[in-house]
């Protein structure tokens, strides 16, 4: 745990939740009913204006059926997105990882359709960044240090999520391995990290699932019976992360001149002009 001194970081002594506990232990939480009736209710009008009313984003390469399934930078769309983003009972499980400074680095709403799972890269195995600390294999996280978090994922739900839903799986202190989830089995549904198995985040409408960036996860298959989901995805990171609300080549510090004389692909990432990859679509 930690905490933002002035100007810098220091191992916190104060007590923290037990939802930050487990978030840094076990890479996942589910915190219930952080968002009232009301709230999920103004969200759902919201968001659901939104997907009604605006054409997808055009981010990467996805087919137009998944990309109809997604809407970001949702704080500059919505008033109630962007309260929901200042949540205190999520702020309270994340900044002691954090830190009390940290900020929202990407925010995307989820709807996807009952009977219609999606072809996108999420249905796979996969870390959201990094690994931030990376290990060789054989080499192992020492238990007696708290493994340090750099960026986390919440899903504010707007509807129940079960089984039949295709949840979102992950693999507990899979994050502690320092490596992304094997290339061979991207879709193994019986993957695991050191003899744990996936965990569903079953969920009610109102609660948050919460996971670490370097924590293995993915969705689910979907089952007879699914329902879809629909959910305002929040990524937090520490203050020294940069933004992903946007793509760099629509929101970068760089004037016209720079950018014009950046040639090759290295000069443009060198400058912050990055393609799109984690957080970006």
């Amino acid at each position: 745990m930690i905490r933002r001194g002035t100007p810098y970081l220091h191992p916190r002594t104060e007590p923290a939740p037990a939802a930050s506990v487990e978030l840094e232990r076990e890479g996942c939480v589910v915190v219930p009913g952080v968002l009232s009736p009301d709230e999920v209710a103004e969200l759902r009008a919201e968001i659901g204006a939104i997907f009604d009313r605006d054409p997808p984003d055009r981010r990467g390469a996805r087919p137009p059926e998944d990309a109809a399934m997604f809407r970001y930078a949702m704080l500059n769309r919505s008033a109630a997105a962007q309260r929901a983003c200042a949540n205190p009972r999520v702020l309270e499980v994340i900044e002691p990882l954090l830190g009390e400074d940290c900020h929202v680095i990407a925010n995307t709403a989820w709807r996807n359709p009952a009977g219609h799972p999606g072809s996108h890269g999420g249905q796979n195995w996969h870390i959201d960044a990094g690994p931030h600390v990376p290990l060789p294999p054989g080499v192992r996280w020492p238990e007696e240090i708290p493994h340090p978090v750099f960026a986390i994922g919440v899903h504010l739900y707007l509807q129940d999520c079960a089984l039949e839903d295709g949840p979102t799986g992950v693999i507990r202190r899979s994050h502690l391995s320092g490596r992304p989830p094997p290339h061979d089995r991207l879709l193994d549904d019986d993957l695991d990290h050191e003899g744990e198995r996936v965990t569903p985040l079953i969920t009610r409408a109102g609660d948050a699932g919460l996971f670490v960036s370097d924590v293995w996860h993915r969705r689910m298959p979907t089952r007879p019976g699914d329902h879809g989901r629909f959910f305002l995805q929040i990524h937090y990171g520490r203050r020294d992360i940069a933004q992903r609300i946007l793509p760099t080549d629509a929101a970068n510090q760089l004037s016209p001149e720079a950018i014009a004389r950046a040639g090759s692909r290295r000069e443009h990432t060198v400058i912050g002009l990055h393609p799109m990859l984690f957080y970006d679509g």
